[in-house]
């Protein structure tokens, strides 16, 4: 009789297990950014990232992620923007190819929202960020939506004539948007 009730036990934890989502699907998933020029937003993107995120529906508080940009994957909307972004004033890709975000803890803060807590680099400077985010579940795919500002100052994007704020604002704003699927 014992066995008989460790076979429901046993599917039951196998099921659970089950439930985590965790392969990206790249072609549905976007990182966005948003900075001002001389006052006018220009949005941008990144056309290259990897992301290893694990998210269990019933527990998204114990999710992780990393993403790691290819920086030299931008795109400005113009080659001659992209190629001025890679330079060293900007993202020096040459030196520091990619950017990363690494979670640290994931906290709920209302129906489907969270906040993820976690530490972004970007030209070899590592700072604390909060990223809030939406979690939405259909039947075979989790999306994860969010945004957060960075102060591109504060990484060192944009030196010498570029840091001028009136140029080109200190604030960014990341957009990302994830489509996972379960194991």
């Amino acid at each position: 009789m014992k066995h008989l009730l460790a076979v429901p036990l046993l599917l039951a934890a196998s099921l659970a297990s089950g439930a985590e989502f965790a392969v990206l699907r790249p072609q549905q998933s976007s990182i966005i950014f948003v900075s001002k020029q001389m006052g006018v937003p220009m949005e941008g993107s990144f056309r290259k990232f990897t992301a290893r995120i694990a998210v269990d529906p019933a527990s998204p508080e114990t999710g992780s992620a990393r993403i790691d940009i290819d920086l030299a994957s931008i795109d400005t909307g113009s080659t001659d923007g992209d190629e001025e972004v890679a330079g060293k004033a900007w993202f020096d890709t040459k030196n520091h190819p990619v950017a990363s975000f690494i979670s640290g803890s994931v906290k709920p803060s209302g129906k489907e929202r969270y906040e993820a807590l976690g530490k972004l680099s970007i030209k070899g400077k590592t700072l604390d960020v909060k990223a809030p985010f939406t979690l939405k579940q259909n039947t075979d795919t989790l999306i994860i939506e969010g945004m957060f500002p960075i102060k591109r100052l504060d990484y060192g994007i944009g030196t010498g004539v570029w840091s001028d704020t009136d140029t080109v604002a200190d604030e960014v704003q990341i957009r990302f948007h994830f489509t996972i699927a379960k194991k």
